[in-house]
């Protein structure tokens, strides 16, 4: 029955170690498609989960090993790594005895302490911050003295700034809804209803709102943008109806640029190509984008204030054709993933360098394998019906072939529109779980602090202390300062105490 057991453990344990790799392994090649390999990365990971907490209950209910005996490899733990060192420390002291076990003996010496530590969440800590302002009376006038209130971060508000933040993070964030949050709060002793969290989320959006639009001044300021939007319902009379959350990210970190990365949304109520005419203003410039047919009045070559160039995305293309190889087996779909992925393998090594070096790199090792993959797409296409789903896949590249090769005379461009794609994919996730937009008004509330919160990450920043910190200083900030708070200008203030 023991050696049963261990067996069982092992074969788990082999299995987590399996899924782990590959999940590592899926995680590291950043290029290609991204909706497939998520999907892949998100039901690997949940298996994973579901192996490890059967292997933990396994190892719960086992019984303890026989004494004297050696552990098997399948009973090894791994070596746990550190607790966070900057957490505090609380010390209990459990004291030692005070005779001896075995004589009894009350002389006894200290030898040293053993210590083990565990980690634990205390819930959070719910305080009354009271502004006291003394007042004074001058002997000689009578005159009262007395120091002005201190700014609040919303007028007329009683939420402290990292409340304020907190709340921000939860919804856009985490995707916590109001409704979820209030019940918490409630749970904790706090209640507080939805319309106050609501009238929060509206104030901190107009207070917040200068530096919205200074983000999006950095990102239309850009030489190339990456371009996309995703569906969003929105609450209308009895029904909803769908509207469009469009997402444009300035990123020039692959070719070595030194303006820091910057994400900004806008909504609409529909998918109309003239609003992102509209947003983008007098940018002219690199559009990465899927092929979108709305987009079509972006790159008229009349347009003004200059023309916009397209440069498409290869892993649009390539998802065409994994899907016919992957569900159909497809051979000229299996050959077309194969090439393509040639193409994102090279490109590996160009990321990071300068716009001449990546074109360089370009012309010596990509420029053939992509005249080649033309000429093997015409000749394969010449023997296809019109009706094929192989040669809808190939037209969608040869149709837009001058913006698929664009990226071999421009070191600026990148393969694939996943800069974007990845900033969409917080919105699907959220949506899930808030559901839909109240408005029109919201979609644009949803749009101004998602520009926050993800350009706060795009920077590595923690987006919580950045939205706290700005939320404390913005009420007596000098305006024409309003740079110092962006986050690609922000540090993190020293922890200061909060005085009782």
């Amino acid at each position: 029955m023991i050696l049963a057991e261990r067996a069982a453990r092992l074969v788990s344990e082999i299995a987590v170690e399996r899924l782990k790799l590959e999940v590592a392994r899926l995680r590291r090649e950043r290029f290609g498609a991204s909706s497939e390999r998520s999907t892949r990365i998100d039901q690997l990971e949940l298996t994973l989960e579901d192996l490890e907490e059967t292997l933990a209950e396994t190892e719960a209910q086992a019984a303890e090993p026989e004494p004297h005996t050696t552990p098997t490899s399948s009973q090894r733990k791994p070596a746990r790594r550190p607790l966070p060192e900057h957490l505090p420390r609380e010390r209990i002291l459990h004291p030692g005895p005070t005779t001896c076990a075995c004589c009894g003996g009350a002389r006894l010496r200290p030898l040293g302490e053993d210590v083990t530590e565990t980690l634990e969440r205390i819930p959070a800590r719910w305080v009354v911050i009271q502004h006291a302002r003394e007042r004074f009376s001058c002997r000689d006038c009578e005159t009262i003295a007395q120091n002005p209130a201190p700014f609040h971060p919303i007028p007329r508000g009683r939420a402290g700034p990292n409340l304020l933040a907190e709340v921000m993070m939860a919804k856009f964030g985490l995707h916590l809804p109001l409704h979820r949050q209030s019940q918490r709060f409630a749970h904790e002793g706090v209640p507080v209803d939805v319309s106050t969290l609501a009238g929060w989320v509206g104030a901190v959006t107009t207070a917040l709102s200068p530096l919205v639009s200074r983000i999006e001044a950095h990102v239309r300021g850009a030489d190339r943008l990456h371009l996309d939007d995703t569906p969003v319902p929105v609450l209308a009379k009895g029904k909803t109806r769908t509207g469009r959350l469009w997402t444009v990210v300035r990123d020039d970190r692959p070719f070595g640029g030194p303006e820091p990365p910057a994400a900004a949304y806008f909504y609409s109520p529909d998918r109309s190509g003239a609003h992102a005419e509209t947003w983008l203003g007098d940018f002219h410039g690199i559009v990465q984008a899927d092929a979108f047919s709305g987009f079509g009045r972006l790159y008229d070559p009349g347009r003004k204030p200059g023309p916009i160039r397209e440069a498409a995305c290869w892993a649009h293309a390539r998802r065409k054709f994994f899907e016919l190889a992957d569900l159909k087996k497809a051979p000229i779909a299996i050959e077309a993933v194969t090439r393509i992925d040639q193409i994102f393998a090279i490109e590996r090594a160009a990321n990071g360098l300068a716009p001449n070096e990546r074109r360089a790199h370009r012309s010596i090792r990509s420029a053939a394998l992509v005249a080649d993959l033309e000429a093997w797409l015409r000749e394969n296409r010449a023997k296809l019906s019109a009706k094929a789903p192989t040669a809808a896949a190939i037209d969608y590249l040869l149709k837009r072939w001058t913006a698929f090769a664009r990226f071999l005379d421009d070191g600026r461009i990148c393969l694939s529109n996943n800069a974007a794609e990845r900033s969409i994919r917080p919105i699907a996730v959220g949506r899930r779980n808030w559901t839909f937009a109240g408005s029109d008004a919201g979609g644009h509330r949803t749009a101004a602090l998602y520009t926050l919160i993800e350009t706060a990450k795009l920077n590595r920043i923690d987006p919580q202390a950045w939205l706290a910190d700005v939320l404390t200083r913005l009420p007596d900030h000098p305006a024409r300062r309003i740079d110092d708070l962006l986050p690609w200008n922000w540090t993190q203030p020293q922890r200061r105490q909060i005085a009782a």
